[in-house]
């Protein structure tokens, strides 16, 4: 029977003394001053815009220069704003499909009228420089706010004959009182201002939201039409499989034991017994090869232990039944959703195999592991290399299968080895 401590706090009479304290450690804690370093690292990447939009620099030639570099190398400042990102807060914005080439080339010249383009140039142009100001803002309360928190004890502390010395009165406390909310506002500041930043850059820097989810759909599509055929294509494989395995040993078993009935009634009782015995053996044997072969096309349909036991202890009976020797090493910190596991398990089974019928290979190592919210998984060996996924079937059914969960597939197999093929799987659909 549960017992009630009648002296115990309650856990939310802990949340005001909670709440408080984390008011007053903001100004020292990290998140603060990783945030405002943030913030403050896109102010030299605003100053283009700045002195573009400066109205008394319109008497000088110095804004039409301006305007052309960042007409011509928008494009690198845009990659320098995603990295500012990713470096400083591990955020990755997503890049459009941009066009490499030289900056004058019809290539830049199309990208240019393109709707990303100016997505980001409005980035440039307005967003940064107002995220900016508010930026030395923050910076500015965050040097006023020390100044002002130690005008009290610079009063206290000053002789009282030196030239600083005015004697402490209420204004200093007042004006301590002021710095001391200063310090206590600005990591919020902070805060607020790297989350506008974020909603910019999210809005202008990355893909158009519209074609992104149009060519989302038509990825779809094209992967369900993929998933179709493979589904079909698995169909005729376990027709192809029962047919050829367990159906030919079963009727094998059949015709066995039925000549073995109608040649049994002729034999003496002696030689029915010895005969029976040979026949019963042989039944035996047809009767566990046929049940091997279902086990393992039953095994090939969806695994029991990747469903008991995750896609570690699966992958590693992949390993042991390969017939070359594979170094399995898996770092997942929790269970993937079970298609995405199926998939896995399915890619690295079919990969492997391929390796044995294909590769001529000496070993293989399968390497999966959790990037982000992906599933990295690398399959390589030391083969002859020369694999292609537009020949064949076998890779091609494995990108439809990365596919089919959103998932992609790269291959690098140059002539002589090595083969690397990497998945990237989500970790929940």
């Amino acid at each position: 029977m549960a017992t009630t401590d009648m002296g115990a706090v309650p856990a939310t009479a802990h949340q005001p003394w909670r709440t408080a304290l984390r008011l007053l450690g903001a100004p020292f804690s990290r998140w603060a001053w990783q945030e405002t370093g943030f913030i403050a690292a896109g102010v030299p990447l605003a100053l283009p815009a700045v002195v573009l939009l400066a109205p008394k620099a319109w008497h000088t030639g110095l804004p039409v220069c301006v305007a052309l570099l960042l007409l011509l190398f928008h494009r690198l400042l845009t990659r320098l704003q995603r990295d500012r990102f990713r470096a400083l807060l591990g955020l990755e914005i997503p890049a459009a499909a941009e066009r490499e080439g030289p900056l004058l080339s019809r290539a830049t010249l199309r990208w240019l009228r393109s709707d990303s383009a100016w997505r980001q140039l409005g980035y440039h142009l307005v967003a940064a420089p107002l995220l900016s100001a508010l930026a030395v803002a923050v910076l500015a309360g965050w040097t006023a706010g020390l100044v002002l928190a130690t005008v009290f004890g610079w009063a206290w502390a000053a002789p009282t004959d030196s030239y600083a010395f005015n004697g402490q009165d209420a204004g200093d406390i007042w004006i301590t009182a002021v710095g001391l909310v200063l310090l206590l506002a600005m990591p919020w500041a902070a805060r607020l201002v790297r989350r506008l930043d974020g909603y910019a850059a999210a809005a202008l820097l990355g893909p158009n939201r519209a074609r992104e989810l149009a060519r989302r759909v038509e990825s779809l599509a094209e992967s369900r039409s993929g998933v179709v055929d493979a589904a079909d294509a698995e169909r005729r494989r376990i027709e192809r499989d029962l047919h050829d395995g367990a159906q030919q040993r079963l009727v094998s078993l059949a015709v066995n034991l039925g000549l073995a009935k109608r040649t049994l009634r002729g034999l003496p009782p002696e030689q029915q017994a010895v005969r029976a015995m040979e026949v019963i053996d042989e039944a035996h044997l047809e009767a566990q090869a046929a049940i091997a072969e279902l086990r393992d096309l039953v095994r090939g349909l969806h695994p029991v232990v990747l469903e008991d036991r995750g896609l570690d202890a699966a992958l590693s009976g992949i390993a042991a039944r390969a017939p070359l020797p594979v170094r399995l090493v898996v770092d997942l910190p929790g269970r993937a959703d079970p298609a995405v596991e199926a998939v896995a398990y399915f890619v690295v089974s079919e990969a492997l195999a391929n390796i044995a019928k294909h590769a001529r290979a000496s070993r293989a190592e399968v390497a999966v592991r959790q990037s982000g919210t992906r599933i990295v998984i690398t399959v390589a060996d030391d083969g002859v290399g020369g694999a292609d996924p537009a020949r064949g079937t076998g890779l091609a059914g494995l990108r439809q299968r990365a596919a089919s969960v959103d998932g992609s597939l790269a291959v690098t197999s140059p002539l002589g080895g090595p083969t690397v093929l990497t998945v990237e799987l989500p970790c929940a659909l």
